[in-house]
């Protein structure tokens, strides 16, 4: 068996975050865990583990509980604990800069703005790892961004929510089994 992959939803823990845009990272390892019938949540590296097998590729999916703006601890302490090498790291996570229902896997970049990746970045030395980047559109007028990422999703876009995340999951899978290049080819874009 080859190395596991790790997928990482960057979110805020905590009731009051549940909903909002910002943690729709959190959303994506919800689902893909369900998806999966992932077993056994343990609390490791200041995040919520689990793990799956999928198609006999074991599948550890983590959600980071320090607060967005610390998530490149979780990243980088999963990382060195499971000796995963960054291109079986797959970083899910907000982004205002695409509109809402657009994805874009990326084989590296810059953080755009988003504090978790930064951090990420900062700890893991490097932007050179894969990142799924998750639409959640600009704030309207004058809005501070901090104040739009932590509101909960319209009702518009929370009916097309379901669409966007299974679209997301199923990036991450072909991710896992056919490459990033397949991935990239067949999901950025915006759900129809």
């Amino acid at each position: 068996m080859t190395n596991p992959y790790l997928i990482i939803g960057l979110g805020n823990p905590g009731r009051e975050y549940k909903d909002t845009r910002h943690n729709i990272g959190f959303m994506l390892i919800d689902l893909l865990a369900v998806r999966l019938d992932a077993r056994g949540m343990k609390l490791q590296s200041k995040a919520i583990v689990t793990s799956a097998l999928y198609e006999e590729q074991k599948i550890i999916l983590a959600k980071p509980q320090t607060y967005m703006n610390l998530s490149g601890h979780s990243v980088q302490g999963l990382l060195h604990f499971y000796k995963i090498p960054q291109t079986h790291l797959l970083v899910a996570h907000d982004d205002l800069d695409l509109p809402f229902g657009t994805i874009r896997i990326r084989p590296t970049g810059g953080p755009g703005g988003q504090r978790g990746m930064a951090n990420t970045i900062q700890l893991l030395g490097t932007k050179d790892f894969p990142r799924l980047r998750l639409g959640i559109g600009r704030p309207p007028g004058r809005m501070d961004p901090k104040d739009y990422v932590l509101q909960n999703f319209s009702k518009d876009d929370f009916k097309l929510l379901p669409d966007v995340l299974n679209r997301a999951a199923d990036a991450a899978l072909e991710f896992v089994m056919s490459g990033l290049n397949a991935a990239m080819n067949k999901y950025n874009g915006a759900v129809e």
